[in-house]
């Protein structure tokens, strides 16, 4: 099987294909045909000396400086020197790939301007796993994700470093190993390596499939929670949420129908409160309105991934060179900020529920802090120590970067979306979505050991999974092995995989 680009959409299930599982790429022969076209629009105005921006000009705040025919042989190389300046520890690979296919999708629509040459290194450097070595830190989000991609494209220099098989090594020594011969830089081509928010792009898709597998197992807690707590099932009812009507809210009640289907507090039989807590009766709207924000982030990061962004943008059929903000990060950057507030809110909800677990004054007759001994010993106590200390981070990193524009290259690029910012911590947001959930799923599962209640089918499914990751607490232990077996088991998507493989698939966000 391969990704092939330029004869269709590209999704984000393709880019998580590429990133994480090494899916060979290829581009469609239309592609390449468009890719030739342009570059053959462009050398014809290079020839007649027809000024073009970043072509034959220099860029930002220097863009009226004209370059001599022996200027523009070299400036695309100093260029990608010059905007090399990030700082940090590398991206992480998966990170990197998928900036490469996003840059690579870019090109192949055609109206870019770069050498055939360069689109298919690329394509050879994703397919054989040489992946160049890119700070994480140093994109402002605006003409692009300037300083990552000017890494990524010392490689079609032979410059920079490389990972390949392991190693982390000289790219040029990467790039023989693997038989790609480097293609060098002429006009337009460094620019048209690196001018769009590609690595922000590839980031968000990667961080929109995880976070919607987390999502789900946001329900799954919950639900296993709300049985332990002997809620009344009522506020998860259909016909309460389409009187509304939002789809997310819809989804997340159908979820948590669909998880206790089974249980005997959906027959009725049991005495229950007639209402209870928000962080209860609340939960569809909640995780459902994140669900919502996550749809339309979806739909904000793969009308990216299909579209041209790129500055300037030739249109070879027409003649024609337009001039514009294409790179421009915002529209990716401003709802994958804001669905990282989301993961936050959703989080703060589970770590309220978690109260109710433990507090023996709110959990309808467990015991205090999940165990038979308190006193002598202290439970789950501490566990939530761990949890407030997650969300409370999460609060601080959800504060916008959207707006924290700092004003750059004399001024001429005078707002910036700060994009890189917002994908880095709504990375860190779901790193600490992880455990926090990780932590509600322990506290329900040792609640559930109290209770002689029938639960609903996914509801044991989810328990019996826990289980095998984290045995039930009799006395006192060092936490800290469960906390983190029981986070990386909610990344792994171990308790969505037992829950589904029992009553089906849940609804996603994007379903239709």
């Amino acid at each position: 099987m391969s990704i092939t680009l330029g004869s269709g959409p590209l999704t984000i299930a393709d880019v998580v294909r590429v990133a994480r599982d090494g899916e060979q790429v290829v581009l469609a022969p239309e592609a390449w045909e468009r890719i030739r076209h342009c570059r053959a629009m462009l050398e014809r105005k290079t020839d007649a000396h027809e000024i073009m921006y970043g072509v034959n000009t220099g860029i930002g705040e220097l863009s009226n400086v004209v370059l001599t025919d022996e200027q523009v042989k070299q400036f695309q190389r100093y260029l990608i020197y010059n905007h090399a300046s990030g700082i940090g520890e590398p991206c992480p690979i998966e990170h990197v790939r998928a900036a490469m296919l996003s840059r690579v999708a870019v090109h192949a629509h055609g109206h870019s301007g770069g050498r055939p040459e360069i689109t298919d290194t690329y394509v050879r450097m994703l397919n054989a796993g040489v992946t160049p070595v890119a700070c994480a830190k140093g994109s402002v989000g605006a003409c692009g994700d300037l300083a990552p991609l000017s890494q990524i494209a010392l490689s079609l220099m032979g410059e920079g470093e490389a990972f390949h098989r392991g190693e982390r090594l000289p790219t040029r020594v990467a790039l023989e190993r693997a038989g790609i011969p480097v293609p060098g830089l002429k006009a337009r081509d460094g620019l048209a390596a690196i001018n769009g928010s590609n690595l922000i792009t590839g980031i968000a898709c990667l961080l929109l499939h995880d976070a919607e597998r987390w999502l789900g197992q946001a329900e799954i807690a919950c639900a296993m929670a709300l049985e332990a707590l002997l809620a009344n099932m009522k506020p998860y009812e259909p016909r309460l949420h389409e009187l509304r009507g939002f789809r997310g809210a819809m989804t997340s009640a159908a979820n948590l129908r669909a998880i206790t289907a089974g249980s005997e507090l959906r027959s009725g039989a049991l005495q229950v409160k007639v209402q209870d807590a928000y962080s209860m009766r609340s939960s569809p709207q909640v995780i459902g309105a994140a669900r919502d924000l996550c749809a339309f982030t979806r739909r904000q990061a793969e009308i990216e991934l299909n579209g041209v962004a790129d500055n300037p943008i030739f249109l070879p059929d027409q003649d024609l060179v337009l001039t514009g903000a294409n790179f421009q990060g915002t529209p990716v950057s401003l709802p994958l900020d804001s669905f990282g507030a989301a993961l936050t809110m959703v989080c703060v909800l589970s770590e309220r529920r978690l109260n109710r677990l433990l507090h023996p004054a709110l959990s309808v007759g467990l015991p205090a802090f999940l165990t038979r001994g308190a006193g002598m010993y202290s439970g789950l106590m501490l566990s939530q120590y761990t949890a407030g200390m997650l969300v409370v981070e999460q609060k601080t990193l959800s504060s916008p970067a959207f707006v924290q524009s700092i004003p750059a290259a004399a001024d001429q690029e005078d707002f910036v979306s700060m994009g890189m910012n917002s994908a880095l911590k709504t990375r860190q947001i779901l790193d600490n979505a992880y455990g926090v959930l990780g932590i509600e799923f322990i506290a329900a599962a040792q609640a559930l050991d109290f209770r002689n209640l029938k639960v609903g089918r996914g509801t044991s499914a989810a328990h019996a999974a826990v289980r095998e990751v984290v045995a039930h607490l009799d006395e006192d232990r060092s936490l800290y092995p469960d906390h983190n077996a029981m986070a990386q088991a909610v990344r792994a998507d171990r308790i969505l995989a037992a829950v589904e493989a029992a009553i089906g698939p849940l609804r996603s966000s994007w379903d239709e």
